[in-house]
């Protein structure tokens, strides 16, 4: 049974509270320091049209800086990675400097056009007219990587006398590509020497990759209709048939195949 005491001191320690009484007591009581602050609503409220104002002056340099330096170039343009022997083809067939890309370019070409990749290499210069009419995606995502100096550096990673010739892997291993994907479009043109067309990854269904090429070496026409077809050599098929033979699926860790120093663009 609890003492006398013990009742009167619980009961001392015990608050009620009328009606009107918490109003009162809350008056009296006295912010301290920065407590001072939340009594205080308008300093609130110049703190908040603060806030907003810069918000919105942010978001406005944000979407100003982006609108003025969008050049249709694709996200993630201009960023790279730097292999080991920057300023020429790495020991593992790497180009010195590897650009990825979030998507695939907007269409920037004119398909009404004709459009001439001259691709220079270290066994002479090749020469191609473009299908800009047959296959306008593909032309247009080749130009873009071309012009944004995608392919310097770049190797034949895959070269098999009388059959193709294979580069546009940034990687030299044959697995590599620019960050997306193509889809394929459908072309009519028989799979002659000379005829360029967009690399397929090895899974049945997959899309076309997004940088990878290959030049046909010879006639195959098994090869009709199974893959996009977006030129055709017109000077220089004695340079292609002339590259050092190189197959990484066969052979372990070979010798960098031929470089590609540059591809220019020349439209008409």
């Amino acid at each position: 049974m609890p003492r006398k005491k013990q009742i009167v001191q619980k009961q001392k320690r015990r608050k009620v509270y009328r009606a009107g009484d918490m109003a009162g007591s809350a008056e009296r009581i006295h912010r301290r320091g920065i407590f001072r602050l939340f009594t205080n609503y308008r300093v609130f409220a110049i703190i908040g049209a603060i806030g907003i104002i810069g918000g919105l002056a942010f978001s406005a340099f944000y979407t100003g800086g982006s609108a003025n330096n969008d050049t249709g170039s694709p996200r993630g343009s201009g960023v790279t990675r730097t292999t080991p022997e920057a300023g020429a083809t790495s020991v593992t067939g790497a180009a010195a400097n590897i650009k990825q890309y979030s998507f695939a370019p907007e269409m920037a070409i004119d398909p009404a056009k004709t459009y001439t990749a001259t691709i220079k290499t270290d066994k002479g210069d090749i020469k191609v007219e473009l299908f800009a009419g047959e296959a306008p995606q593909t032309v247009n995502n080749f130009v873009f990587l071309a012009r944004d100096s995608f392919y310097n550096g770049v190797t034949f990673h895959r070269v098999i006398p009388d059959f193709v010739a294979q580069a546009g892997d940034p990687t030299g291993t044959g697995t590599g590509g620019p960050g997306y994907e193509l889809p394929a479009e459908a072309t009519e043109e028989d799979f002659t020497a000379g005829v360029i067309a967009m690399a397929k990854p090895q899974e049945a269904g997959s899309p076309n990759n997004g940088s990878q090429f290959f030049f046909m070496l010879n006639d195959e026409p098994s090869f009709d209709g199974k893959f996009t077809a977006f030129g055709k050599v017109v000077e220089g098929l004695d340079v292609l048939k002339s590259l050092t033979p190189r197959n990484p699926q066969l052979e372990e860790n070979p010798a960098p195949g031929d470089r590609i120093e540059s591809i220019t663009i020349a439209e008409s």
